[in-house]
């Protein structure tokens, strides 16, 4: 979500503006900060490239004020800034202003200064910050910000020289030690930000010079060079490619701003606003004029797009063919690419050679002429000869200056030869330099044009996938509605079963419901895993919810079927769970025929009264069956006692060969207490059994144990129960103890094993005393059984506290190293502690009690049976 705004969107945006203030009404700008600062930087983008209406963002600005962290302040800089542009625009008509509201190009330039500031100051400028995700989006619309700054820094310069020509230096002090002020500002993040990597393929940022123009000196206008910002030109992406097409070729890329204004005296204010700072009309006009081409294109694309509006088994019969195929040609045109590619690579390289060779040529030609020119006779230093000297040398030298003149037009002519040689040649590599500028023009106009056609191409297989995926989704949902419609039909038809008279004669055993209902249980597992994945496989959704109502729809029918074999409470009550059940079904079905309420479809409810209202507990069980129940049970409970006291000894051994000083002597004492409770548990068992034996040979007569059993069905629902309760509770007490002898576990959790052990032993003491003798010699042995678990249980208790408060000496605080100040942040944290635990320890008191107001209802009528 923290991503930078992205260009296209922008573009996007802008060429809907209406449409776009009509959807900003619906934004939730005032909850959430990073889709307000989004919102601030397609705003500011519009502001500069043409839409001309606007609304109130002071209320806004001000809400986000409040918050100083995150996106808050800085929503809050950006929406001043806004509304300082919109004021800007609305008093200035012209740039730069009148003298009487030069603040205002102060004020505004002050604004994005302080949005400048703002960003950099919220981000780790010791990280690279500019490749990651959430810094590019607080990056993004400083390109705004730089286009903007560059402007305003411009005419302010002017502005300021022009000021300074009419009115006196003392009187315009304070103008220039603002803009000094916001000159090195400006500097400054001009620097900081042409060093981020982020802006460096992305807009190519001015530098300020050095020093501060000297606006004492009325010549230092001539040497103010204005700062150009260059935003290299990109192609639009391909998801608006098909949207420019559609519209005028007069729409402007919202992506490359303006051009900055030329010089022009700045004593006439020539320089219209709309160039400084541009918020173009005419791309406005373009977009009202052009905004209904869309819609009158919509027809055609309508009944030109009968091919994508193929049957569903067209496209999964020609679709692989037509993939093969995609891909032959794809790899036919980089082959070809290729081809090309190497050819106009081996004409530059060709060109460039040549282009050498023709530099060379030139100045062997230059050299050629300069050595070629009048002869110059060379003079010697002689003595005035004699006339009889002169008489004897004058035919020797005359036959001198004839040979050296013959040499040199010998050599003038073999030069005039060269250099008419080397003009044909020069000649000749011009013409084929020629010659193979056209072709690499040629080559280069030939891979532009491929290029297009293969992005057009590329741009048509992209339009027509998501026509398909469209439709495929689609299909996908309405073979979900379907199935869910047919489910509610048989959850529906089950339901009415209820009510027909002719189902009244059907029967079913509690043992098949129950099965049925483990089914519908397992089969809504299924469903819910098979909803978490429909996006990618529809299928096995909608074979779950078939199956699924099936299943429901049997349950009903057997939980009717089974309500005619019992009493007429049980029946009646058995009956609305069944209904219930049926009616949690149809209410999660219809969550899952709306695609919005899909996701968030939630079968508590219904998996609640599968498991906790359907599922008969002890409504059919034979005579034989409790016999044996009761057995199994005891047998099982004396198992898992023998199981924990042989891990305990277990524990002992591995504690003892590991820990040392005080943790073993902690872990000894509490295995000690632990293995004492279990053997007193064990005495408890077998007292427990013997007096079974006593009951059912003085109680049952001429019957037998089996059907002693089944007509005191309650009594030994209650023994049963009693006896599981002991064996769990064993079972949970060693496993605490493990934990706690890890270091892993809490010494409550021991404590609270320990006293639900007590209890457990108390109600199976209670369920043996019910049928049993006053005088007899085992009821003696199992009370005094039951209190040697009482004691075992006390003294677990008392070397769980002994060792926890060895433990807590042992580790206490050393606050000897500790300053003031940490002590004081200690007591803080502790406080805070406090706090927290004594809410956890009323909630979870509440917990407790809600816990044992609802196990005292589930074991009220098992409390009566065995107290009759």
């Amino acid at each position: 979500f923290t991503n930078h705004l992205q260009k296209k969107h922008a573009r996007n945006i802008l060429f809907g503006a209406h449409t776009f203030w009509a959807a900003v009404n619906r934004l939730p700008l005032s909850s959430n900060a990073v889709l307000c600062w989004k919102f601030c930087h397609v705003f500011h983008k519009l502001l500069r490239d043409g839409h001309p209406n606007v609304t109130d963002l002071s209320d806004m600005s001000r809400m986000w004020g409040h918050l100083s962290e995150g996106y808050g302040k800085l929503c809050s800089v950006y929406l001043k800034l806004l509304i300082t542009k919109m004021e800007f625009h609305v008093k200035v008509s012209d740039a730069p202003p009148p003298c009487d509201r030069h603040f205002t190009m102060f004020d505004y330039l002050e604004c994005e200064l302080n949005l400048f500031l703002g960003v950099f100051s919220s981000l780790d400028m010791s990280r690279s910050v500019s490749v990651t995700a959430a810094g590019q989006c607080r990056l993004a619309p400083l390109i705004q910000v730089i286009l903007d700054s560059s402007h305003l820094y411009d005419y302010t310069v002017k502005l300021l020289f022009k000021l300074h020509s009419c009115l006196p230096a003392d009187t315009l002090q304070g103008h220039r030690d603002r803009f000094q002020e916001q000159f090195k500002k400006l500097k400054s993040l001009f620097y900081r930000s042409s060093n981020l990597q982020y802006f460096k393929r992305l807009i190519q940022i001015p530098q300020l010079p050095e020093n501060p123009p000297n606006f004492l000196r009325a010549s230092a206008l001539s040497e103010h060079i204005s700062p150009v910002v260059v935003i290299p030109a990109e192609s639009s992406s391909p998801e608006t490619e098909h949207m420019v097409d559609m519209v005028t070729e007069d729409l402007v890329d919202t992506d490359v701003p303006n051009q900055p204004v030329t010089e022009h005296d700045w004593c006439q204010n020539k320089i219209p606003v709309n160039e400084a700072l541009p918020v173009s009309s005419q791309n406005l006009f373009c977009l009202s004029t052009n905004r209904t081409v869309p819609l009158c294109l919509f027809p055609l694309d309508r009944c030109g797009g009968t091919q994508v509006r193929r049957p569903v088994w067209h496209v999964r019969l020609h679709g692989p063919l037509q993939l093969q195929q995609s891909e032959r040609d794809v790899q036919g045109r980089e082959v070809r690419r290729l081809h090309r590619t190497g050819k106009a690579v081996a004409n530059e390289q060709r060109y460039t050679k040549l282009k050498e060779k023709y530099t060379e040529l030139v100045q062997g030609h230059a050299d050629l002429l300069r050595k070629v020119g009048p002869p110059r006779p060379r003079r010697y230093p002689n003595p005035s000869p004699t006339p009889r000297t002169q008489a004897c040398r004058r035919p020797g030298s005359s036959e001198e200056l004839g040979a050296q003149l013959s040499i040199m037009e010998t050599e003038k002519a073999e030069l005039v030869e060269s250099l008419s040689k080397k003009e044909a040649e020069l000649s000749g590599l011009g013409e084929e330099l020629e010659r193979i500028q056209s072709s690499l023009a040629n080559e280069r106009e030939s891979g532009v044009k491929t290029a297009e056609a293969l992005q057009n191409q590329l741009n048509q297989k992209e339009s027509r996938e998501q026509a398909l995926e469209s439709q495929l989704v689609a299909a996908r949902w309405a073979t979900l509605q379907g199935a869910v419609e047919e489910a509610e039909r048989i959850v529906t038809e089950s339901l009415a079963l209820l009510d027909d008279p002719a189902h009244i004669s059907c029967t079913s055993s509690a043992d098949y419901l129950a099965s049925r209902c483990q089914a519908s249980l397992d089969c809504l597992d299924r469903l819910h895993s098979a909803r978490n994945a429909y996006l990618s496989d529809n299928s096995e959704l909608v074979r779950a919810v078939t199956q699924f109502a099936h299943l429901v729809g049997d349950t009903i029918v057997q939980g009717s079927a089974t309500s005619h074999m019992v009493p007429v409470e049980q029946a009646d009550a058995l009956s609305d769970s069944v209904k219930a059940c049926g009616g949690e079904a149809l209410a999660l079905l219809a969550q899952m025929k709306e695609q919005e309420s899909l996701a968030a479809a939630d079968s508590a409810t219904l998996r609640a009264a599968l498991d906790g209202k359907l599922r008969p507990r002890g409504l059919e069980l034979q005579q034989g069956e409790l016999g044996d129940l009761v057995e199994q049970e005891m047998a099982a409970t004396s198992a898992a006692v023998e199981s924990a006291a042989t891990r305990i000894e277990g524990m002992l051994n591995k504690s003892r060969a590991v820990d040392t000083g005080v943790k073993m002597e902690v872990n000894e004492r509490i295995l000690a207490s632990c293995t004492d409770l279990m053997q007193a548990i064990k005495e408890l068992v077998l007292s427990s059994k013997d007096l079974q034996r006593d009951i059912v040979e003085s109680g049952r007569g001429a019957a037998s144990m089996k059907e002693f059993y089944a007509k005191n069905s309650r009594w030994t629902e209650g023994l049963i129960s009693a006896s599981k309760a002991v064996g769990w509770g064993a079972t949970v007490l060693v496993d605490a103890a493990d934990l706690v002898v890890q270091g892993k576990g809490k010494y409550e959790e021991l404590m609270v094993c320990s006293h639900e052990i007590a209890a457990s032993t108390a109600q199976l003491v209670a369920a043996s005393k019910v049928k049993a003798d006053k005088d007899n010699a085992n009821l003696g042995r199992l009370k005094l059984a039951s209190r040697g678990v009482t004691q075992a249980t006390a003294g677990v208790v008392a070397s769980t506290k002994s060792g926890k408060s060895q433990i807590e000496e042992k580790d206490t605080m050393d606050f000897s190293s500790m300053t003031l100040t940490q002590i004081k942040r200690q007591e803080m944290d502790s406080q805070v502690s406090v706090l927290e635990l004594e809410t956890k320890l009323q909630k979870e008191r509440e917990r407790l009690g809600e816990t044992a107001v609802v196990h005292w209802a589930h074991t009220t009528p098992l409390c009566a049976s065995l107290l009759k």
